[in-house]
């Protein structure tokens, strides 16, 4: 069975020459040969700390070359990447760092400064590295003549340790194997017929899921290659895709209504469909994608965007659509590839076609465990190997997987449930909304009662009277708003996914400073 290491070695023998990454801030670009070559220097470097096996090796850095190869490099090594959220705040790194038993911290001069006070409380016994950017050296000239020592990993070792976003409490770590990892890739690759050829544009960070699996592993299994940008820029996307000639490329909703917006507020003609012929596909997870979203960036860019879907536990990629020219079910994340799904009742019984339930997964991708929590771990995975992934869903007739929420975020109206997702789509179908959730809050005659909160796209603007009167009119009373917030850009987690749960605990305080009338 594959290591991470093994597919690098592999590449380098098979296609030295060829790029594998590119640093466009730098005009950068790294050979497989020269990943290999890169990955060893990471060897030598964690060697020579006398790191063993396994050992947690932690990175606070913004994504670019650097990043990129100690990422790799660490799992190639033998031991355990553990990357930082960087929007995370402190309190959650705190936590995270000890938490993880890191052995060393490497951390970009960008967050020195910024995490000054985390520097002074994090145990001594982490070794805090500190890294400049792209334009200067991070690892020393290997000795090619002196035999590298190297812990060779296995397929079940343990690879990745990547921390959720704790929007339930604290952050629970998803400890992925080798085995898990490649998986993450090879269910990417084959899920878009992926080929050494293509390139993709990474502009999200390597402390989530969907970067580290989709764009990274989802190249280097296929042989392919990758484009990242130190981060995501409005301005900069269509430019990075043109300048170096990307074939697809993945992003979440949040960036998919960002580069929409910009569009219609600077007037952009419609692009035509042979602009860019070597542009393939766009690809969309994380969080849900509203089907008229989705049909308004196809005919305004011209590109078809593949709605997918994936966790932190099943290392990314779960659900996909079918690739063009196969029309999407908008709406719908697709049909498991690489892995088993299915939908259970609360007694954990399948649930037949068009009935909802809870999602299931299985397969070599899935989680090892939550590391030192066996109770959360024994809730979350069967004896059979079945994950519970706390979202609802339903199949239908064709086997494509719709998600109507997660447990834990139903809204329960006098006794009837409410998904969010359904008020989100209605929001987001008013011109002026750029973001939008719904969300719980207490009721003594309802148990709960549905609330909202917006972000309105630049120079537009609307009541929140008004928009509760366009969620009447799609939705009923029943199920519309009560009330209606603004705020200038909704709380997300570092996938792009908007935190319910914050503004949730915020909605008394934000009622009281926003009227739901202006």
């Amino acid at each position: 069975m594959d290591t991470v290491a093994s597919i690098i070695d592999r590449n380098a023998a098979s296609q030295p020459d060829a790029v594998f990454l590119v640093a466009p801030e730098i005009n950068y670009q790294l050979s497989y040969n020269s990943l290999a070559d890169y990955a060893k220097r990471v060897t030598e470097k964690l060697d020579g700390l006398e790191l063993g096996k396994g050992e947690k090796v932690a990175f606070l850095m913004n994504n670019g070359l650097w990043t990129a190869i100690l990422f790799l490099g660490t799992m190639y090594a033998g031991r355990t990447i553990l990357p930082l959220n960087a929007v995370s705040g402190e309190a959650n790194l705190e936590y995270v760092i000890n938490h993880s038993d890191a052995k060393v911290l490497f951390i970009e001069e960008e967050f020195i400064q910024k995490f000054s006070r985390l520097l002074e409380k994090i145990p001594a016994s982490v070794l805090v590295i500190k890294t400049l950017r792209d334009t200067g050296p991070l690892w020393p000239q290997r000795d090619a003549s002196k035999a590298t020592p190297q812990v060779i990993p296995d397929a079940d070792d343990e690879a990745l340790l990547i921390y959720t976003s704790g929007t339930t409490g604290r952050p629970k770590g998803v400890v992925l194997t080798h085995r898990s990892v490649i998986a993450g890739g090879e269910n990417t690759a084959v899920a878009h017929d992926l080929v050494a050829a293509d390139r993709a544009l990474c502009v999200l960070q390597l402390y989530h899921i969907n970067g580290e699996m989709v764009t990274l592993m989802g190249p280097l299994v296929s042989g392919g290659s990758v484009v990242m940008p130190t981060r995501f820029s409005v301005n900069e996307f269509w430019g990075l895709i043109d300048n170096w000639n990307c074939s697809w490329f993945s992003v979440v909703p949040t960036i998919i209504a960002y580069l929409l917006e910009q569009a219609e507020r600077l007037k952009q003609a419609p692009f035509d469909a042979g602009q860019r012929p070597r542009l393939r596909f766009g690809r969309s997870a994380s969080a849900p994608l509203s089907p008229d979203m989705h049909r308004q960036f196809e005919q305004r860019f011209s590109v078809p965007i593949v709605e997918t879907m994936g966790l932190t536990e099943t290392a990314a990629q779960i659900l996909s659509n079918p690739m063009p020219p196969a029309r999407p079910r908008y709406g719908s994340p697709g049909i498991a590839i690489g892995n088993e799904a299915k939908i259970v009742d609360k007694k954990g019984r399948e649930q037949p076609r068009g009935k909802p339930g809870e999602l299931m997964i299985r397969g070599d991708n899935v989680m090892k465990e939550y590391y030192k929590n066996p109770e959360a771990t024994r809730a979350a995975l069967t004896s059979e190997g079945w994950l519970y992934t706390g979202d609802l869903a339903y199949q239908d007739a064709d086997g494509y997987f719709y998600i109507t929420g997660r447990l834990k975020e139903i809204i329960i109206k006098g006794g009837e449930n409410i998904a969010p997702r359904e008020i989100d789509e209605t929001l987001y179908l008013h011109p002026a909304v750029l973001e939008a959730a719904a969300y719980a809050v207490a009721d003594k005659a309802y148990g709960q009662e549905v609330f909202a909160c917006v972000a309105l796209k630049p120079g537009c603007s609307c009541t929140a009277e008004e928009l509760r009167e366009f969620c009447i009119d799609k939705l009923g009373k029943f199920k519309a708003p009560r009330e209606i917030s603004f705020m200038q850009e909704l709380p997300k987690g570092p996938s792009g996914k908007i935190q319910r749960r914050i503004l949730s605990e915020a909605a008394p305080q934000v009622a009281e400073q926003i009227p739901v009338s202006d």
